[in-house]
């Protein structure tokens, strides 16, 4: 091959490989699968194929069709197969296929028997779905969930919540199942999803809300980053909890690239077509290096492990905050992948939310 066809070749590999990177990062995706299957199912206790998720510790969810079952640690395991107890709901049968994840199936009543209604948040691109837990008083937590990610990933934090009386949105933003699209049909990283968080606090206003908890995870996080930072309502609210967020786009998409073996360059080179396709300014999305300009008390909370935001983005996060002066703490979690740390060690991730919502500022 002489060396003009090597060139080529490597240059449409690379730019390829951009792409598809960029792909990753910006296309709307909507699931509805099963990842395991039930083997055995008695006493208690249930059996699924071994994967490399069903084999974690912790507690996590089996969904199958109309029902779900909360499942605590492994009780004993093989290497095509892991027992786990049921701790909360029936016990499938054998055969059954199921979806095996870390977040509460359905809404807050099925997840937790807690009541709820239903509203619409006004978005510039239309009506959008919020699940609306009433509380006492005038401060509400209001939750922004990830990418591609649903309504029912914040539903872990709610128990707390409800225990402390707040009331609870838990919102959806565009391109999400039920609300509507982006013009161009691509995921912003939080530079225009900011806006639909707006419109749900001002719905919030008119509802009886006057201060604001803000919960976020995964992108969620940078969702509520940029509404501190250009959001004229961003005074209103009063502290911030992010779990695992994207807090630097530039991190994330370098440990995207490590995840899938690709070069280093391959960032640099996926970043003009992102920006290309969105008309977004990924530098401006990093909180280190542009922080908020409204910065309310923060809780930061990480698995060690994360492999989707590297552990390193809140931990520079809080060096920039402690030479602005900023309140903010980070709470890292030894185990757990991306969003687990509620999964590995629910009681302490529940204490450091109680404490950090009831604590002076």
């Amino acid at each position: 091959m002489t060396a003009v066809a090597v060139l080529t070749v490597t240059v449409a590999a690379a730019g390829f490989g951009a792409w598809t990177a960029a792909d990753q990062a910006t296309k709307v995706e909507h699931y509805g699968a099963y990842n395991t299957y039930v083997l055995a199912a008695r006493g208690g206790l249930v059996t699924l194929t071994r994967t490399p998720d069903t084999g974690k510790p912790g507690t996590y969810w089996l969904e199958w069709t109309g029902a779900y079952s909360m499942l605590g640690d492994i009780v004993s395991q093989a290497p095509d197969r892991v027992t786990r107890r049921v701790l909360r709901g029936p016990t499938p049968s054998q055969g059954t296929p199921g979806w095996f994840g870390n977040v509460p199936p359905g809404d807050p009543k099925v997840a937790w028997g807690i009541d709820h209604t239903e509203v619409m948040v006004p978005t510039e691109l239309g009506p959008a779905p919020a699940w609306y837990v009433p509380g006492k008083g005038s401060t509400w937590v209001v939750a922004v969930h990830g990418q591609n990610g649903r309504r029912k990933a914040e539903l872990k934090v709610l128990p707390v919540v409800h225990g402390l009386g707040l009331p609870f949105l838990d919102i959806s933003y565009r391109n999400d199942e039920g609300a509507p699209p982006s013009p161009d049909g691509l995921i912003h990283l939080g530079d225009s999803e900011w806006r639909d968080l707006a419109a749900a606090v001002r719905h919030a206003q008119t509802l009886g809300a006057r201060r604001f908890i803000l919960y976020g995870t995964s992108m969620g996080g940078q969702i509520i980053g940029q509404f501190l930072a250009r959001s004229p309502l961003a005074s209103l609210v009063d502290r911030v909890v992010l779990d695992a967020a994207m807090i630097d786009v530039r991190m994330t998409a370098e440990q995207a690239a490590r995840n899938h073996h690709l070069p280093a360059f391959m960032t640099a080179l996926a970043k003009p077509i992102i920006e290309w396709r969105t008309g977004i300014d990924t530098d401006r999305l990093s909180l280190i290096h542009h922080p908020p300009r409204i910065r309310p008390p923060l809780l930061l909370i990480h698995t060690v492990p994360d492999t989707d935001h590297p552990i390193q983005e809140p931990r520079d996060l809080i060096t920039v905050a402690r030479r602005l002066g900023w309140d903010a703490r980070l709470a890292e979690f030894a185990e757990g992948q991306h969003t687990e740390a509620w999964n590995v060690d629910r009681p302490r991730y529940d204490r450091l939310i109680n404490d950090f919502l009831t604590r002076r500022p």
